[in-house]
């Protein structure tokens, strides 16, 4: 994937935390960071239970979002922030 693939993934993945987890938005430099962190979190989660798939585009979306979701948890623990 190129640069700019990483962060249309990364918007996108970020974007929809930010919907399924009330109160994760964090403006959108930090939703992009969060989603590419997110997806290498879901790559490695996917990968260990041997769901290194080649979906393309849309698997790695979804699993970004999944990673997204599982570094806003970890981020609201350590942090203290409850949703709004």
């Amino acid at each position: 994937m190129d640069i700019i693939s990483w962060i249309i993934v990364g918007l996108i993945a970020g974007w929809a935390t930010g919907k399924l987890m009330r109160g994760a938005g964090y403006g959108v430099v930090m939703d992009i960071v969060i989603g590419i962190i997110g997806a290498l979190i879901g790559g490695f989660i996917m990968r260990s239970l041997g769901y290194a798939g080649q979906g393309g585009m849309i698997y790695t979306i979804l699993v970004a979002i999944l990673g997204a979701v599982i570094l806003t948890w970890l981020l609201r623990l350590m942090t203290g922030r409850q949703q709004v």
